[in-house]
């Protein structure tokens, strides 16, 4: 089997916050190409936001050139008004990811934990420590967005392996 090399890029979204990191997948290892985040004021109106929040990403993209991306999917909040702008923060990153021609996937938080750590109920700090230990880091990478975003990124990665592992076997 043939390994193509990919550089994914995963995204958490938020209106606040958007972290955002790249994961290089080559012969079934993993390499941390960068992380980040986009942070937006709360001073500023919510189509303010969306528009620093697609302008940033935008920059990520333009600037790394990823082959593939993933959106971490909403879950339901208690609160709603906080789920909205989620949403919304979502909707601007998926709309980035389309403009940019780059194909992706959508997991759920669960999803995120189960390839990350093998077990979908981690807590918030397991993730991490298993991000920066998948990627060879030598710290947790911060803020936590960031991290979570790399988690995204490394749970795509596992996919896109996994799927053309599969593809190969016919």
């Amino acid at each position: 089997m043939t390994y193509k090399s990919r550089l994914v890029v995963g995204i958490d979204p938020g209106t606040a916050i958007t972290g955002y990191g790249l994961v290089r997948e080559s012969a079934g290892e993993l390499q941390c190409e960068g992380y980040g985040v986009v942070q937006t004021s709360p001073d500023d109106s919510l189509s303010v936001r969306l528009q620093e929040i697609y302008k940033g990403l935008e920059e990520v993209i333009n600037m790394y050139h990823p082959t593939d991306a993933a959106v971490e999917k909403l879950f339901f909040h208690r609160n709603v008004s906080s789920a909205m702008a989620v949403g919304q923060g979502r909707g601007v990153a998926l709309l980035v990811i389309a403009n940019a021609n780059i194909d992706s996937g959508e997991y759920t938080p669960k999803e995120v934990k189960q390839a990350v750590t093998g077990y979908g109920n981690a807590a918030k700090l397991q993730v991490q420590q298993m991000v920066g230990a998948l990627l060879n880091l030598d710290s947790i990478p911060t803020p936590d967005d960031a991290a979570d975003a790399l988690a995204v990124a490394i749970c795509h990665a596992h996919s896109l392996t996994a799927k053309s592992y599969l593809e190969a076997q016919g």
